[in-house]
Order: structure tokens, then sequence, then C-alpha cells
């Protein structure tokens, strides 16, 4: 056991639990049809490519806290948009506020999970308490808990909405502390795909940390936490 006197061991939602890219893509595909998003972009694929590009962008920002969360849900749609939009800005934003909601209710739709993801938190639920922290938006991370069944495998949510900070920001690892009652830093342990959000802010704060990195195989020692490719090889080290 390498991690002794862990107590909770905390899992980010998207990209380590619930393949986000896999579902983002379906519930793109699904919204570039329902919308008519094929006057501006050719194939859904054209679109997918496009949203993608700059999503990844915004949230870099977003988590640096360099832009809002209606920036970001506006945003991520108008810019893709807006060298195609014939109308003025206000329509413009006002179709990106509806595709942000048609694609929120799609994304919660889908249950395309990371491999080994409900496996490992049933197997560790019996050892440890087990806690979301997401940087996700609160209306759409519940549903998805709900919807792809692990729900009732995690004994505690922590969502950046509901606090206004988000990882890496040492203040909701603090949060998450005080909501388990257990203040300890070296009882907690984060598991995430974001190295800077995730294992960043866990070490900053004295936790421990794993990074899920699926770009490189196996499982690496990297000074300050640990890589590994694959859920699966939680198994030796929990």
């Amino acid at each position: 056991m390498k991690y002794e006197g862990a107590k909770w061991v905390w899992f980010d939602l998207d990209d380590t639990l619930i393949d986000f890219h896999a579902n983002s893509r379906l519930a793109n595909a699904i919204i570039y049809r329902e919308a008519g998003l094929d006057r501006y972009y050719a194939t859904p694929e054209q679109w997918i490519e496009a949203y993608e590009g700059h999503n990844r962008l915004l949230w870099d920002r977003y988590s640096r806290g360099e832009i809002t969360q209606g920036f970001l849900r506006v945003d991520r749609f108008a810019t893709p948009l807006s060298p195609r939009w014939a109308g003025s800005r206000e329509d413009l934003e006002a179709f990106c506020w509806r595709l942000d909601r048609e694609y929120l209710d799609r994304l919660a739709e889908q249950t395309v999970m990371i491999d080994g993801a409900v496996e490992q938190l049933s197997r560790l639920r019996a050892h440890y308490n087990i806690g979301v922290l997401s940087n996700g938006f609160k209306e759409v991370q519940h549903r998805k808990l709900e919807n792809t069944g692990l729900a009732p495998l995690v004994d505690l949510v922590v969502l950046s909405d509901d606090v206004g900070f988000n990882k890496p920001d040492l203040r909701i690892f603090a949060y998450a502390m005080k909501r388990a009652g257990e203040m300890d830093p070296q009882a907690h342990l984060m598991i995430g795909d974001n190295l800077a959000a995730d294992v960043g802010g866990a070490v900053r704060v004295g936790w421990r940390a794993i990074h899920f990195d699926r770009t490189q195989p196996g499982l690496r020692w990297r000074g300050s936490h640990i890589a590994i490719a694959d859920l699966k090889l939680l198994e030796g080290l929990l």
C-alpha cells in the first residue's frame, strides 16, 4: 500500500471517470443537426474541430480565473461561428446561449465512461471515502453522475460552481477537507487528468496526488506524484 493513511480518495470527473471528450463530441454532433449548424460548417467534424480548439483555450483561461463562466459558455460557440455569422452580435450571443443550453442537456445524456471507472470506484469504496472534485458546471455534473450510474458510488461532490473557486485554487481543496470533516491533508488523495488543476493544486495544499495521463503507457514516478495511464493500475497503489 503506497498510500497508507489515506481516508479520502478524490476524483476529477471529466476525462478521469467520464470520457468527456467522447461525450462532448456526441453532444456536439447532435446539436449540429438539431440547431442547423450545417449553415455554417459543412460537416459535424469541421464544427467539432473548430469548437474543441477554442473551448480548450477558454477552459485553460477559466481555470486560471482569467474569464468568467458566462463568457466561456457563450464564447466557445460565438468565436467559431462569428466569421460565418451574417446577423448582429446581439443575435449571435442569443443564439449561442441557446446552443449552450442544448449542448449541456445533450452532454448530460451521454454515458461513455473511462475504462475501469465503475470497477475501481466500487472496489475503492469498500476501503475509502470517495469524493468528486470538479470544475464543471453544477447543472450538468450531477446529471452526469446520475446518468452514468456513478452517483451511488460517491460519498461527497464538491464543485467549483458551489464554492466560487476553480482548481487549482487552494481554497477549493480546503473547502473539500472541511466538507469531508478531515483536516489532515495527508488523509486526502487526488486523482485527475489535469496536471495543473488537479495535481498541482492538490500537491500545493499538502494532498497526495495521482495524475491520470493516458498519453504515456504504464506507471511513472514524477517526484511529487505518480502518473498512471490506466485506472486499473490503482489496484497496485490503493
